[in-house]
This record gives structure tokens, C-alpha cells and sequence, in this order.
């Protein structure tokens, strides 16, 4: 059996920007830009931070509070205490600042839930929120969103988007366990005789202050050991910081919203969330992203969390079992504990169940690669969803010439660990419209839905735009079950 394709495509729009820190990698070049800036007169500083409002003020109506924020962060490049106006304030912040095409080259690998605001909608329909990867200069991955309603029949229809985004407010951790940060330092193969002795000088419960207090005193006094320790302290400051929360204004459109990377960890990207509406024991629903923090060597499973799409929650995963790609949770607790699918060996697909959110530590083989289009590797499409037959998941397979495909199994409803229905032949595979992209041949999803009778299929082409496709739920089950 095969998925019906819709019509749709979301292309990414080179169009859509977002402002952001102009980062220089020198420090001396910081120095010299701002003295530049100093010699000009009041007059001229005026002239020329007017003219930057004039090009870009109607692009970001909060530019102007960015630019002074911006300044701060760079102030202590200034030479002196010298009192500056703030047009002066605004314009060294402009220098520092960039546009930024967030999706230029990419949108891709969708996951969808319901929004969370269902209000004034015809009967039978349904609001969807669409998380996408986009992709843009220098391969630098953020999360991005759409929204929609489909219909009582089916039918789609997208909001339109806005053409400009913004970043949210970012809020460091309050503070962090020590035992906690000990044992992700552990995993993360950066504990030593250092790190002992900079846990040594902190408090059970620390701050972000705390460490970073510690670790330039610590740096001081061994500066002989310097490029040794280098490693250890910038690691440790980087998990510190790889744990925060972002909120946007409740005034802000959800397409304008977009999650970028904010940490040293994230530097190279926010890549593949997985969304999923989770239903906690007392009622509340929670809305939980798993997602791979990237900065160009190493990978970190991070959790995100929210209610609203306004305020959101990011954290580390922990855990011997989180040390790979891929997770998705299911949408409740299954007998008492979290569950959640993985990948550990870049080929077979895992389950694991933890009584605690945030660490994972036992693991088991829950599929092979049997059938020819997933020999080279099986992995999820997401987050299993629940009907009364069993869990439905989908899944991506690679066969010869790297060939990606979706298809789908089967769980056990109260025994997930049981496979009890699998497809032979996969529900989609790139067809000679979608196998051209940034990454040729490749079809993926990070989560699908059902709705009005329909298993919906949110899905990226060559790692290029994204799509949908619907699948009957009863043949799907009936094919499922018939493949014990």
C-alpha cells in the first residue's frame, strides 16, 4: 500500500530574516571597529545610526532595544569609562549585528501536533502546528514554525507566514545540581582532576555566576597549564549554558517565532525535533521536543518543553542510553514509566523506559533491518501514536544508493516492547519530483498525526522542502496486523 501525496509544498523563503549577533573571532578586531566609532563626532554618529533605522526599522520593530542589549554585550571592548550617548550606544550595537536568512537553503524534516488553541473553528476541523529544520548560510539549523487547519474532508490550509522572525528573550538556568552536572560531565567524557577541583569549590546548588567565577580564578592560577585546561572549562561552561528557557511575546505571530541556537553546544545547529503532545498523569498536557544540539564535532540530546509555544524550557538529556540521535517519546506514561524510541548503533531502532524525564539508562533492541530498502539503517519518524489496535510508528529505512523510505510497524498497546505488525514494503519513497535536493533521494518525517479516519504525514523531500501525505488508518492497521 502507498501514502497519498497532497499538493502542498513548503519551500524555503531566502526572504524571511531575522536579526542576530555579528560574531568576530578576534578580539583585537572588536577594539579597532569601536575605536573607529569613537572618532566619529556626535553629529556624524547621529547621521549614520538614523540612516540604519531608515533601512531596517520596519523590518524588526524591536531592533532598536536589540542594538543597545547588543551594546552591552560588547561594552567591555571600550577602553575607557567615557559616558556615551545613546545614539553612539545604538550604532556600536549595529555594527555587531547582522541579518541572518534562516531558511535560505533549507526547510525540512516537519513534525506536527495539534495547536494548542483549538477556538473558533468550523465542526470536524482542526488547528496544526508544523515545527520544521531550517537551514540556512553556513549550514547553521534552527527551529521554525507553521500553522493550519484541515478540515472535516481532509483538506489543508497553511496561514501565511510572516516575512520577518524574531529570537526570543533568552533566560539562563537559575541554577543546576552539582551531582547532576557531575554525572552529564562524566558522559560527556570531560570529567577530570580540573573539574574535580572546581566542583570542589561550589555549593550543591550553583549558578551559572558560581562556575564562571570558579573557573576564571582556577584559570588564573594555572595559567601554565592553560591549553590543557582549556577543554575541560570551556565544556563545562558550555553544559551550564546548554540548560535555559527562550520566551517570546504573546503579541508575536507563531511564524515569526523561531528557536536558534543560543549555546556553544548549539553552534552549529538545532537539528530534527520531534514533537510530541504529551498527556501527563494529572491532566496536564505538555508539549515536549527532543532535539540534537550540534557544534561541529559533537552531539547533545536536548529536551525541550512548553504549554504555549510562548515560553519554552530547554534542558540536557542524560543517561548512558541518550548518547545518539533520534529519540522520540511516546505520549504518555506507559505502565508507570516514560518511554521512548532511539537509535544507539547508527542501524537497529531501541526502546527505553526511565521512571525520570531526564536520564536514560537501559536500553533494548526493538527492530532490525530485514527488508532490502532498510539494509543500511532503520530509525523513527517520530513519536509513536496510540489507537486502540496498538502504537503506530513510523519509520525511515536506507537502502542501496543511500535511498531513504517511510514506512510504518506496530506496537503492543500496554507492552510496547512487542512488535506486533510490520510493513514489507515501505509508504513512501522519493518519486522523481522529490529526489532532487540538498540531499538527494531522501524522504523523512519527524512525526505524523490522525485525523477525520486518516493517518497524516507531514515529510521532507531531499532534505529540501516539505510536504504532506495521508494514508487511511483502518487499511493501515488491517495491512499492519495481517504482517504478524
Amino acid at each position: 500500500m502507498k501514502a497519498k501525496r497532497t499538493d502542498i509544498v513548503i519551500k524555503p523563503d531566502y526572504t524571511r530574516v531575522l536579526y542576530r549577533p555579528f560574531e568576530l573571532y578576534q578580539e583585537d578586531r572588536f577594539v579597532k571597529i569601536i575605536a573607529r566609532i569613537m572618532s566619529l563626532s556626535e553629529a556624524e554618529v547621529k547621521r549614520e545610526i538614523s540612516q540604519v533605522m531608515i533601512d531596517f526599522h520596519y523590518r524588526y520593530p524591536r531592533l532598536k532595544d536589540f542594538f543597545l542589549k547588543r551594546f552591552e554585550q560588547v561594552r567591555h571592548h571600550l577602553l575607557t569609562d567615557q559616558p556615551l550617548s545613546e545614539s553612539r550606544k545604538l550604532l556600536i550595537g549595529a555594527y555587531f549585528t547582522q541579518e541572518y536568512s534562516l531558511e535560505s537553503a533549507a526547510l525540512f524534516n516537519p513534525s506536527i501536533v495539534w495547536h494548542p488553541d483549538q477556538s473558533g473553528l468550523d465542526d470536524g476541523s482542526r488547528r496544526f502546528i508544523i515545527s520544521l529544520r531550517a537551514t540556512g548560510e553556513g549550514h547553521i539549523s534552527s527551529i521554525t514554525f507553521r500553522s493550519g487547519v484541515i478540515d472535516t474532508n481532509n483538506h489543508f490550509r497553511l496561514d501565511k507566514s510572516s516575512r520577518f522572525v524574531t529570537t526570543p528573550e533568552v533566560i539562563p538556568n537559575p541554577s543546576y545540581e552539582k551531582v547532576l552536572f557531575e554525572r552529564k560531565l562524566f558522559e560527556l567524557g570531560l570529567a577530570n582532576e580540573f573539574s574535580a577541583r572546581i566542583f570542589s569549590a561550589l555549593d550543591d546548588c550553583f549558578t551559572l555566576n558560581d562556575l564562571q567565577e570558579n573557573l576564571n580564578y582556577a584559570r588564573r592560577q594555572h595559567r601554565s597549564r592553560n591549553g590543557e585546561i582549556q577543554a575541560t572549562a570551556k565544556g563545562m561552561l558550555s553544559l551550564a549554558q546548554s540548560n535555559y528557557e527562550v520566551k517570546f511575546c504573546p503579541d508575536q505571530p507563531l511564524s515569526e517565532r523561531v528557536i536558534f541556537p543560543n549555546t556553544q553546544m548549539e553552534i552549529n545547529g538545532i537539528e530534527d525535533a520531534r514533537f510530541v503532545q504529551f498527556y501527563d498523569d494529572d491532566g496536564r498536557i505538555i508539549y515536549y521536543a527532543t532535539y540534537t544540539a550540534y557544534d561541529g564535532k559533537v552531539i547533545l540530546p536536548q529536551l525541550l518543553e512548553t504549554t504555549d509555544f510562548l515560553h519554552f524550557k530547554i534542558s540536557t538529556l542524560n543517561g548512558s542510553a541518550v548518547q545518539n540521535k533520534g529519540l522520540a517519546l511516546f505520549p504518555r506514561k506507559i505502565n508507570g514509566n516514560y518511554a521512548m524510541l532511539s537509535r544507539q548503533d547508527n542501524e537497529n531502532i531501541y526502546i527505553m523506559f526511565s521512571d525520570l524525564m531526564h536520564f536514560w539508562h537501559t536500553k533494548h533492541i526493538l527492530l532490525k533491518p530485514t527488508f532490502p530498502w532498510e539494509f543500511v539503517q532503520l530509525g523513527n519518524c517520530g513519536s509513536p501514536i496510540e489507537t486502540e489496535a496498538g502504537w503506530i510508528v513510523l519509520s525511515h529505512g536506507v537502502g542501496p544508493m543511500r535511498k531513504y523510505a517511510i514506512s510504518a510497524f506496530l506496537l503492543e498497546l500496554h507492552d510496547p516492547t512487542r512488535v506486533i505488525g510490520r510493513l514489507k514494503e515501505p509508504l513512501i519513497t522519493p518519486n522523481e519530483n522529490e529526489r532532487e535536493g540538498y540531499v538527494p533521494n531522501v524522504v523523512y518525517s519527524c512525526g505524523g498525526l490522525i485525523h477525520g479516519g486518516e493517518l497524516i504525514i507531514p515529510y521532507a523531500m531531499s532534505d529540501y522542502a516539505s510536504s504532506f501525505a495521508t494514508i487511511n488508518l483502518n487499511e493501515l492497521l488491517n495491512e499492519l496486523t495481517s504482517q504478524k
